[in-house]
C-alpha cells in the first residue's frame, strides 16, 4: 500500500508539471498575433512563379558552370546577385556600391580561391538596430572529372532567387510606404558546399551584430519534390524551429495555418536524426550562437548533387508558395510588437 501511495504522488506530480508546462505553451501560442494580414497578402502575391523561373534558368545556366567557390563561374554568380540587386534599388549592408563580403584564401586554407558573400539591405523603419537574416547559399559544386556542369538549379539556385524575389517584395512594401519594422538582411552565402565556410566567417565577422539578429531563416532547396511526397506535393520540411525558440515555431505554425496550409513535415528535425539536417546547412552557424533558426528543405531526390539538377525540373508554382511562406513569416518577425524570444529569455516559460 505504501509503494502504490508514493508512486501515486510521483504520477501526481508528473501530471501537474506536465499541465504546468503545456500552460505555459499556450501563453506562447496565444501572445502571437498577426500583423497587417492585408499586406501580407499584397507583396506575397507580387512573388511569381515567372519572375523565379526566369531568374533560375538564367543562375543555373551554362554561364555559370557549376560556381564552384573561387572559381570563374561563382564570380559571376554573384555579379548576377549583385546587378539584380542594384537593378532593384536595394541597398549594400555596407552602403555605397558594395554588397560582396570577401573572405580571403587563407580562410580556406589555402585550398580554395578568395570568395565572396553577398549582401543586401532593407533598413527597418522603427526598430533598424534589430535585424532578421533570410539566407541562402550562391555556390554549388562546379564541373566534375567528365567535364559535366553540376548546375545545382534545386541545390541551391531555389533558394537563391527565393530571396531575391522577397527581397524585390520588401522593397516595393518599402517605397509604398510599408516598409518593415526591423531591418532584413538578405544574405547571400558562398562555400556551403565546402563545409558551410560563408556563413562560418559571417558570424565570425558580423556585419550587424549578433546580439541584435532576432532569427536567421535559411533556405537550401525548396524547388523538388522528394520520393516520400511524390503523392502529396503541398508539402515542406522545417528543421530547428523549436531548437532555441518555441516562439518562432508557433510563429511559423500560424503563419502557415492562417494563409497557406501547406504541409510542414518536422520528421528530420527529431533529435538523433540519422541524416543529421540540423547541422549540414548554413544555419547551424547562426543557431551555434544561440539565435533562433528555421533551416527551409525539400528533401534529397534523385537528382541531389548531380549535373541532372537542372532548371527544368523545378516545380515553380511550388516553389512560388514556398517563398511566400517564408516571406509572411519574416514579415511577422520584422513587424511584431516585440523582439522574438528565445526560450530561455522568453518570460512566458518561465
Amino acid at each position: 500500500m505504501k509503494t502504490f501511495w508514493i508512486l501515486s504522488i510521483f504520477s501526481l506530480i508528473g501530471t501537474c508539471a506536465t499541465q504546468k508546462y503545456t500552460t505555459k505553451i499556450q501563453s506562447v501560442k496565444d501572445s502571437i498575433q498577426l500583423e497587417d494580414s492585408t499586406l501580407v497578402f499584397k507583396y506575397a502575391n507580387t512573388i511569381n512563379s515567372e519572375e523565379l523561373s526566369t531568374h533560375l534558368y538564367k543562375y543555373a545556366s551554362d554561364e555559370f558552370k557549376g560556381r564552384e567557390v573561387g572559381e570563374e563561374g561563382q564570380k559571376k554568380a554573384v555579379e548576377f546577385i549583385k546587378d539584380y540587386y542594384v537593378s532593384e534599388g536595394i541597398e549594400s549592408a555596407f552602403g555605397g556600391t558594395n554588397y560582396y563580403q570577401t573572405i580571403p584564401k587563407s580562410f580556406f586554407n589555402g585550398e580554395y580561391n578568395a570568395s565572396e558573400n553577398v549582401l543586401a539591405f532593407i533598413e527597418g523603419t522603427e526598430k533598424p538596430d534589430e535585424v532578421i537574416i533570410i539566407s541562402a547559399h550562391l555556390d554549388h559544386l562546379g564541373i566534375d572529372e567528365d567535364g559535366q556542369i553540376n548546375y545545382g538549379a534545386d541545390d541551391d539556385g531555389s533558394g537563391t532567387v527565393a530571396l531575391m524575389e522577397m527581397a524585390q517584395a520588401f522593397q516595393l512594401a518599402k517605397k509604398e510606404g510599408n516598409g518593415p519594422n526591423r531591418s532584413i538582411l538578405f544574405l547571400h552565402l558562398t562555400a556551403e558546399e565546402i563545409g558551410k565556410k560563408g556563413s562560418e566567417y559571417y558570424v565570425n565577422n558580423p556585419v550587424f551584430p549578433l546580439e541584435n539578429t532576432l532569427a536567421n531563416l535559411n533556405i537550401d532547396m525548396i524547388g523538388r519534390v522528394d520520393k516520400i511526397h511524390e503523392n502529396n506535393k503541398n508539402y515542406l520540411y522545417l528543421i530547428g524551429a523549436d531548437r532555441i525558440s518555441k516562439e518562432l515555431h508557433y510563429i511559423s505554425e500560424k503563419v502557415n495555418n492562417t494563409y497557406f496550409n501547406i504541409d510542414l513535415d518536422y520528421r528530420y528535425n527529431v533529435e538523433g536524426e540519422k541524416n543529421n539536417y540540423y547541422t549540414r546547412s548554413d544555419h547551424y552557424n547562426f543557431a551555434m550562437h544561440g539565435i533562433p533558426v528555421i533551416f527551409y528543405f525539400n528533401g534529397e531526390h534523385k537528382d541531389y548533387h548531380r549535373p541532372s539538377d537542372t532548371p527544368d525540373k523545378i516545380e515553380y508554382e511550388l516553389l512560388e508558395k514556398r517563398t511566400k511562406l517564408i516571406f509572411a513569416t519574416t514579415w511577422q518577425l520584422a513587424n511584431q510588437k516585440h523582439y522574438l524570444a528565445a526560450d530561455k529569455d522568453n518570460e512566458l516559460l518561465k
